[in-house]
């Protein structure tokens, strides 16, 4: 069973996600298993928040060379951007 720290992995940090931050948007990395139902329920329980709406998308693993010539790439994750309603707010410290 999931509980709702397995779902929300960490708050991810980016200069457009800092950004949005002003507009009540928040970026979450979370497992590619999880919907935006669950989502919702765990950002409201261990933020004490009221959610508006959540979207989610999978961003592609990125072709990263290795050692030796070698070619790879990085793994592939999915993110939710969580809106929350007007008078909520996230403390992140930055």
């Amino acid at each position: 069973m999931k509980t709702k720290y397995d779902i929300i992995k960490f708050l991810y940090q980016s200069e457009k996600a800092v950004a949005q931050e002003g507009y009540n948007k928040y970026t979450f990395v979370v497992p590619k298993s999880v919907n935006k139902i669950e989502i919702r329920n765990a950002v409201e329980e261990i933020f004490n928040v009221k959610v508006k709406q959540v979207n989610t998308m999978i961003m592609p693993g990125k072709p990263k060379r290795l050692r030796f010539g070698q070619e790879g790439h990085t793994g592939e994750w999915k993110k939710a951007i969580v809106t929350l309603e007007k008078g909520h707010k996230i403390e992140t410290g930055s």
